[in-house]
């Protein structure tokens, strides 16, 4: 195990933040959008130098997030502690670097440590284990068959086993299963899907899936980074380039496949939209139901021309549809502008926040232009036509290589943006972004004090354990009248993000049972956990109490 044991910190070379001040002050005109409601939020500068690019960006249960780039962009701007350097041989661009090229940052403190990797990271993938530690796989180089491992622990650090997976995995994807294990899907040139841990000693197979190989698309593929669900039934639904299908991965068989999305241009890597799993409630119920939404990405042959100079605009459409439904059809909706490489978080209370991103081009090295600065909320529970609300912008582009993760407070934090194949600061169109900045939505606006929840109980600092359909109640505090009708419970999986999907992102809706008024503006509420690990896998999730659509500071709460 290699471990760091130097303090929180925040190093920067004097040289670089000199570049980095003249990039900030430099101004993007805002590509068109069209009409749209408009909404609020607000920008808040964390940190004016992390060191590194966040290319991939991870939170922990112990809200601390673990964020890294690749170790070939060359030298970073993050030396790692107490004169250690990274001697490897087969690294591509700096053999002895004594550089990070990953952190793991607190959010509480908004203080940062360097940690140590030794194989490239670069467009992996990964996912949270049931007790919280990170397992993260593949990349470039030699760091295709890795598997890394990192415990939320003060001096804890990366865990490396540089042949612990069959294929060469180098944008696959993720996800976590009901039993604790991952499946990791596809790849680059990798029409195929393998688990890890192995069941047994004998289970050394990768498996075959013909679809990816029927959505890649010779000279742009479109079918990386798959978008990837665990269905209510079991199975998962898979999404690449411009169709879908839901998947029993223990008979290997398509169970069901889904009409192309309307228009047919790609969504995935590297015309790059982005998808959620939209929030699952009704619990209780025999049949739950799932939603699927798919927003931005670029036209068919946007990558192709974009090598040539020729920059498409990005597609403006979602297609939104009922995967659970036994004739499910797309539903499009027009967003407000044109969107690709955007990350979709979902927010406590439900709905959809669409940040980063470009309205012309696609992925790849400097394959995207005129950066789009506004988020779109999605209001999932308004009717069609109604549910887009364009919010204040940020001053600094996020285009290739930038992420977006929803942290305990409600805040969104984003960091990254590096369309380089190494670290340029000056004499392109986009510098390398080292500053990591969040966006706080309108719900945490001071004038929706007064309708905010408060947990008392479980306590905010605590980890709670819950079982599946068990009785659990929590205690809040709200200082105006409560609106009962309003009341929800949430609890979301807090994903693995990179390249504008975000793996393994999941919320669950508890409805209230009953709520009781304790007197003095404090109030009990009992629900229902989810009933089992095909609904909510085990691990960490976030939960918030929401009231009026403003929610409460999440707290962490443990399901097994």
């Amino acid at each position: 195990m290699r471990t760091c044991t130097t303090l929180f910190h925040i190093p920067f070379l004097p040289y670089f933040l000199i570049i980095l001040l003249a990039a900030a002050t430099t101004t993007f005109p805002l590509p068109p959008v069209e009409a749209a409601a408009l909404g609020g939020g607000q920008w808040q500068l964390l940190q004016q130098n992390i060191g590194i690019v966040a290319m991939h960006m991870q939170l922990l249960h112990n809200d601390h997030v673990v964020i890294f780039d690749r170790t070939d962009f060359g030298i970073s701007n993050l030396s790692l502690p107490n004169a250690r350097c990274r001697n490897n041989p087969r690294e591509l661009v700096v053999k002895n670097d004594c550089t990070a090229h990953s952190i793991e940052y607190d959010v509480v403190s908004n203080k940062y440590r360097a940690l140590f990797v030794e194989t490239d990271v670069w467009c992996s993938s990964g996912a949270v284990t049931p007790d919280g530690t990170l397992i993260q796989t593949g990349g470039f180089n030699d760091g295709d068959r890795a598997v890394r491992s990192f415990s939320p622990c003060p001096t804890c650090d990366w865990r490396e086993d540089e042949n612990g997976l069959l294929a060469r995995r180098w944008y696959a994807t993720n996800h976590i299963l009901p039993d604790g294990r991952q499946i990791i899907i596809g790849g680059r040139r990798q029409f195929n899907y393998e688990f890890y841990p192995k069941k047994d000693a004998t289970a050394k197979n990768t498996y075959t899936l013909p679809f990816l190989l029927q959505t890649n698309d010779p000279g742009a593929e479109n079918n990386l980074y798959p978008f990837v669900f665990l269905n209510v039934d079991g199975n998962l639904f898979i999404f690449a380039n411009n169709r879908a299908i839901l998947f029993n991965y223990n008979k290997n068989t398509i169970v069901r496949t889904y009409p192309t999305i309307p228009g047919g241009d790609p969504r995935s890597y590297p015309s790059t939209g982005s998808a959620v799993l939209l929030p699952l409630s009704n619990l209780q119920k025999p049949n739950v139901e799932a939603e699927v939404l798919v927003c931005g990405g670029a036209p068919k042959g946007s990558y192709q021309k974009a090598q040539g100079g020729k920059f498409i605009p990005a597609l403006n459409t979602c297609g939104r549809i009922k995967i659970t439904d036994p004739n499910p059809k797309w539903e499009m909706e027009t967003m407000p502008g044109g969107r690709a490489m955007n990350d979709m978080v979902i927010l406590p209370n439900g709905n959809v926040l669409l940040i980063n991103g470009v309205s012309q081009g696609t992925a790849g090295w400097e394959s995207g232009r005129d950066p789009v600065l506004n988020p779109f909320l999605y209001k999932t529970y308004s009717p069609a036509g109604s549910r887009f609300e364009l919010q204040n912008p940020s001053e600094i582009p996020r285009v290739y290589h930038s992420t977006a993760i929803l942290v305990r407070d409600g805040k969104v934090l984003i960091a990254g943006s590096n369309p380089h194949i190494g670290y340029s600061f000056n004499n392109v169109v986009f510098p390398t972004e080292l500053r990591l900045e969040a966006f706080s939505p309108s719900y945490l606006e001071p004038r929706f004090g007064n309708v905010r929840p408060k947990i008392i109980f479980p306590a905010l600092q605590s980890q709670t354990k819950i079982k599946y359909g068990q009785k659990l109640t929590l205690r809040f505090g709200v200082a105006a009248a409560l609106v009962r009708s309003s009341l929800t419970v949430t609890m979301i999986a807090p994903p693995f993000t990179t390249h504008s999907f975000s793996m393994n992102q999941r919320m669950l809706v508890l409805e209230p049972n009953g709520v009781r008024d304790l007197g003095k503006s404090i109030y009990e509420v009992d629900v229902t956990t989810p009933g089992s690990a095909v609904i909510a896998p085990a691990g960490y999730y976030l939960m918030f109490v929401v009231h009026q659509d403003v929610p409460s500071h999440g707290i962490w709460a443990q399901i097994l």
